[in-house]
């Protein structure tokens, strides 16, 4: 694998495990909701890790590719990469706005 793969795919490897990390704290603080709020948060957990999981497999397939191919297919992992970061920062930010509010029915 080249250097300048190596790099890029370490660094989103760092950044995807940060998020991990992130979406099990929100799922704790869903689980911790009330009946109505643990719903709404459940589907956006759900939606953060499918995205999550697509990210994951287009990195692979990044890192799997030959020392050509591999450039070709950095775009559209970056495009999956902006939408999850896009997602997270959203769901993060809806997840504190409801605990800070009270919101937990």
């Amino acid at each position: 694998m080249s250097t300048k793969r190596d790099v890029y795919v370490e660094k989103l490897k760092a950044q995807l495990d940060e998020w991990n990390s992130e979406i099990d704290k929100l799922a704790a603080k869903a689980a911790q909701a009330g009946a109505t709020a643990k719903i709404e948060y459940q589907k956006q957990l759900g939606d953060l890790r499918a995205k999550r999981d697509d990210v994951r497999d287009k990195l692979l397939t990044v890192q799997q590719a030959g020392d050509g191919a591999w450039e070709d297919l950095k775009e559209g992992l970056e495009n999956s990469w902006e939408i999850l970061k896009m997602s997270f920062n959203k769901a993060k930010t809806e997840f504190e706005k409801g605990y800070k509010i009270g919101t937990k029915e």
